[in-house]
């Protein structure tokens, strides 16, 4: 994949991302900053954070419970590790960190 249509596909997921957690009721707060990182800071003041990393063709996300890679598989974000979908795995970090259960 080329990392014109990479940074397209990661752009999207990372607005639909910032679109789901306007709306998921959970106590938080979050910023995207330059080169698609997305901070997420729960009300403990925890951090999850999801960026694109062009170089390997991922989005990670990091969080109190590790780090994990998502690739592009159609229209789904994948993790490298054991399939989960990105919007899954980032709703149970929320969950886990003291976030709530929340819907993205």
């Amino acid at each position: 994949m080329e990392e014109r249509e990479f940074n397209a596909l990661a752009d999207a997921m990372l607005g639909r991302i910032e679109g789901a957690l306007e709306s998921c009721g959970a106590d938080l707060d979050f910023e995207m900053g330059a080169g698609g990182v997305l901070e997420i800071e729960l009300a403990d003041g925890s951090r999850i954070i999801v960026n694109r990393h062009t170089a390997a063709r991922e989005i990670w996300l990091a969080a109190r419970s590790g780090g994990y890679h998502f690739r592009p598989q159609g229209d789904r974000w994948l993790a490298s590790r054991d399939g989960e979908e990105l919007l899954a795995a980032l709703a149970r970090c929320i969950a886990e960190q003291g976030g709530g259960t929340v819907r993205l």
